[in-house]
């Protein structure tokens, strides 16, 4: 048995929302780690917080 779907949209409380933020980002990063490996990719990603921070991952 598989979860449930949930409805994609805006978090209003923000520390929720920078909570589940930080949970995500952190789990974005790994998947572009896997696939620059699994696939021997050249991978770049630039992530963006609402409070302006940059978050950056590239394998080269």
């Amino acid at each position: 048995m598989g979860r449930g779907k949930i409805e994609i949209k805006r978090i209003e409380n923000t520390t929720n929302r920078q909570v589940t933020f930080c949970k995500r980002r952190n789990g974005l990063l790994k998947k572009a780690y896997e696939l620059s490996v699994l696939c021997d990719a050249e991978v770049a990603l630039i992530v963006f917080s609402n409070r302006g921070r940059l978050y950056e991952y590239a394998n080269n």
